[in-house]
């Protein structure tokens, strides 16, 4: 008998001691209770407990939790919008009212996740209720904004936070899918319609433009041909007359005859005639009588021109 209680005492101590020390992980606090009751909490590291009395009742993790959801809802104008979402949550804090909330308001795990899902499920479905289905797609960011607001002040009576809200995919029925493929197609082929049309207007716009300044430009250069060939004609003409007038000058005071001159032009003529035409027959009478009549009509063209006294 002595032998145990030698033995017994050593060993109570041993047991009470090594019971008297609890290891927390980190990332997680622990929650003490005494006799049922929550009595504090235990930071990470090696804590020191009373033995046989204290027990840790649960570890809570103060890591960042993530769920993927999916659910259907239902917009004003009756059409199912399907989502999948990524769920980001987390301890609100290390306070000690918050850990108390989050070790006890619900029995489990399990529970608190199905209430949060619910929840978020809840609130975006009154969202989308008072949305039409082709409003859904572009307000990815006040869906959000909208489920935090709503769920914020309930997370905190948990002990949570709503760090974010991925909504990943929105989807709707094979039907309203495929009216919306049409209505996109078609819009693009109208934008396209009128981005060509636009293009062939502009096209044949500058092609106009150009068109007339073409015309503009030969109209000028043809008017300023004919103007300098004219003042070429009237050169002539006047380098002709003095040419003329001078040679006759000069045959009057060698007391020659001026006809010659009237004949030398109209042999130079017909020698122009005959070098630089292109297929052209002239018919000239070379007998004796054609040679006086035609000398005769150009001594009377030159009497014609001549002045009167």
């Amino acid at each position: 008998m002595q032998l145990i209680q030698i033995i017994w005492f050593p060993a109570l101590i041993v047991i009470a001691l090594f019971g008297s020390f609890v290891s927390i992980q980190q990332g997680t606090i622990g929650v003490v209770t005494m006799f049922g009751k929550f009595r504090r909490v235990l930071a990470p590291g090696l804590n020191f407990k009373l033995p046989l009395v204290e027990q840790v009742y649960k570890r809570v993790s103060i890591q960042n939790r993530s769920v993927e959801l999916e659910f259907q809802a239902v917009t004003i104008d009756q059409a199912n919008v399907y989502f999948k979402s990524m769920l980001l949550y987390s301890v609100l804090n290390t306070a000690e009212e918050t850990i108390k909330n989050v070790a006890f308001k619900f029995i489990s795990d399990r529970d608190l996740m199905q209430a949060l899902v619910r929840t978020v499920e809840g609130s975006i479905r009154s969202f989308v209720a008072t949305k039409k289905q082709a409003e859904i797609l572009v307000q990815r960011r006040e869906i959000i904004e909208f489920v935090k607001e709503q769920i914020d002040a309930t997370l905190e009576t948990w002990g949570y936070h709503l760090q974010d809200l991925q909504i990943n995919d929105i989807t709707f029925d094979e039907a309203i899918m495929a009216s919306m493929s049409k209505v996109v197609a078609s819009n693009n082929l109208k934008a396209a319609a009128e981005n060509e049309g636009q293009a062939l207007l502009i096209t044949k716009t500058k092609a106009a433009e150009a068109e007339g300044n073409a015309i503009k430009i030969a109209a000028e250069a043809e008017r300023v041909a004919a103007q300098l060939r004219g003042q070429g004609v009237a050169l002539f003409r006047e380098e002709v007359a003095k040419g003329m007038s001078q040679a006759a000058e000069e045959m009057k005071q060698a007391n020659l005859d001026t006809n010659v001159i009237m004949f030398s032009m109209w042999t130079e003529a017909i020698k122009n005639f005959a070098e630089l035409g292109k297929g052209n027959v002239i018919f000239l009478d070379g007998s004796a009588e054609g040679m006086q009549k035609t000398m005769n009509q150009i001594m009377g063209l030159n009497k014609v021109n001549l002045p009167q006294k």
